[in-house]
């Protein structure tokens, strides 16, 4: 097997891993999924906070409809609120809230927790290296 492709693989493998555990201990803490924490840390790193749905949509790599769908429940909860662009009524916004502020601040802890340990027996300079390369896959940020 090839080193890209096994890399690619362990990768995939590797990413389902923290997937299903993060959303154990979100769910189990704070009753938010793993996407739904990151489609908060989304909204909270944008400027005012807000993002157009289809940048949410495009940064959560889901459809318009899907990120619609995701919304509903966080919208319920009073985490995100809608927000309509004052210039084109086309435009929809997503907009944390101060509710949705707390709530990712205190899941971030718990996130940050659970990572430390699934991440226990690595170097610090292996993740700066790892970091690296997954900043050339996807880019910098998030």
């Amino acid at each position: 097997m090839d080193q890209a492709l096994d890399f690619c693989l362990r990768l995939a493998r590797a990413n389902a891993a923290i997937v299903r555990r993060l959303d154990t201990v979100l769910g189990g803490h704070h009753g938010l999924s793993f996407s739904d924490f990151m489609l908060l840390q989304h909204l909270a790193r944008a400027p005012g906070g807000r993002l157009r749905r289809v940048d949410l949509a495009e940064r959560q790599g889901l459809t318009a409809s899907g990120v619609t769908r995701t919304l509903l429940p966080l919208e319920k909860t009073g985490w995100v609120a809608r927000q309509a662009d004052e210039r084109d009524a086309r435009v929809g916004y997503a907009v944390i809230t101060p509710a949705g502020h707390v709530l990712l601040d205190n899941a971030t802890l718990t996130a940050r927790e659970a990572c430390d340990e699934l991440l226990r027996h690595s170097r610090p300079d292996q993740l700066d290296a790892l970091s690296a390369v997954l900043g050339n896959l996807i880019g910098p940020g998030l």
